[in-house]
């Protein structure tokens, strides 16, 4: 390789190109799944922090449930269902 800094420019462009296209090429439905796996598990919490994970878990929970719910009287009051 030279040292030549067009050629690092080009190198850091080909491999963002790279990364963008494994980022677009992946299917949506797994790719939100995983996310939302992610999210519901408490994957953002702290290392080595239970009370946190769970209370993350907990709520999380709870929240979906809420808006399962909300939805549910949405309809019931819409006459949907």
């Amino acid at each position: 390789m030279s040292n030549d800094p067009r050629e690092a420019g080009r190198e850091a462009e080909s491999k963002a190109a790279l990364d963008r296209v494994k980022r677009d090429s992946e299917s949506l439905l797994g790719s939100s799944m995983g996310r939302a796996a992610d999210h519901f598990s408490g994957a953002d919490a702290p290392e080595g922090d239970k009370v946190e994970l769970w209370g993350r878990r907990i709520g999380r929970s709870l929240s979906l449930l809420g808006v399962i719910v909300l939805a549910w009287w949405l309809g019931y009051q819409l006459k949907i269902w």
